[in-house]
């Protein structure tokens, strides 16, 4: 695999760097996970093509990542190769919509943070997704997982997205072509997002900005922000929250190794020191029985986890 994925760096046909039994630890918010074979950070649509053209004839899994957010990556690593979107960070505006006086178009790569997007439109005073702020991730990974918070979803301002399949094709989707729902998308594994195409109403930067302030002071005050985590680690089952249900079993402070349940949001674990993954899926395993004990609720997992078993 080595030799097959070193050939296309030896061509000229690949832009970007590689890294061999790279540490996926150091490429998550938890900051656990074992090595992959093979890492690649593509500058630029057509290496990201051969890459996967070439993974793809040689039969090797392969899998993109953004930030690393929402993420449990095994401490046994994983097979394959994962590929980074980090160089895809263009954020442009493209137009502004005909007879809609007073909204805007942006062009967003798929490895732009969502931070950094939310700084922009401050800065330029565009309206949408204030609500958005504080969401770790990138806009890619927020499309693919429908990134929601105070009643705001991603797909509200989205318009189109240019995907790029397994085998290199590139294709572009609309909206009404994918199946948003809570947390999620139907937009299957193999497909993956390069572009989006999104739509916010023009505003003053300053009320952008008060409003943005407004929102990251309310998640400050319930969520362990500046903690080691994925996020939320449960889906809210309908009608209720996760978090509140957590808490109510009692769970809140409880820990298994480095990893404990965060006793600001209950819906938080954080690692604490050196948490693995293993200790994490337990301490998933035993919060899970006693909500189910406790409110006859099964959670279903928000976080996705890869990787080797043990």
């Amino acid at each position: 695999m080595d030799k097959e994925i070193k050939e296309i760096f030896e061509k000229g046909l690949f832009k970007g760097k590689i890294k061999f039994n790279e540490p996926m630890s150091a490429y998550t918010s938890l900051k656990i996970g074992g090595p992959v074979d093979i890492m690649v950070f593509p500058e630029d649509p057509v290496s990201l093509r051969n890459a996967l053209s070439t993974a793809n004839k040689q039969d090797i899994p392969v899998f993109v990542f953004g930030a690393g957010t929402n993420l449990l990556v095994s401490d046994n690593g994983m097979d394959g190769i994962a590929i980074s979107l980090k160089a895809f960070s263009m954020i442009e505006v493209i137009q502004n919509i005909e007879n809609m006086e007073g909204w805007v178009t942006l062009f967003v790569e798929a490895g732009v943070p969502l931070k950094r997007l939310i700084n922009f439109t401050r800065e330029n005073g565009y309206a949408g997704i204030e609500s958005l702020a504080g969401i770790p991730g990138t806009v890619g990974g927020a499309v693919y997982m429908n990134a929601s918070s105070f009643g705001t979803e991603i797909k509200d301002v989205l318009l189109s997205i240019a995907v790029i399949d397994m085998k290199g094709k590139i294709a572009i989707m609309k909206k009404e072509e994918i199946n948003f729902s809570y947390r999620a998308s139907n937009l299957p594994q193999g497909l993956i997002i390069l572009s989006t195409n999104i739509v916010l109403k023009k505003d003053t930067p300053e009320n952008v900005a008060k409003r943005i302030k407004e929102f990251l002071a309310k998640k400050a005050a319930t969520q362990p922000l500046k903690e080691r985590s994925a996020g939320c680690v449960f889906k809210n089952p309908d009608g209720d929250y996760a978090g509140r249900l957590i808490d109510l079993a009692g769970c809140k402070g409880m820990a298994i190794g480095d990893v404990e349940v965060s006793s600001q949001h209950a819906n938080y674990f954080i690692n604490k020191g050196r948490a693995t993954s293993d200790d994490f899926m337990k301490l998933m395993d035993i919060v899970n029985a006693r909500v189910k004990e406790y409110s006859g609720v099964t959670l279903e997992p928000e976080i996705k986890i890869i990787g080797k078993d043990g």
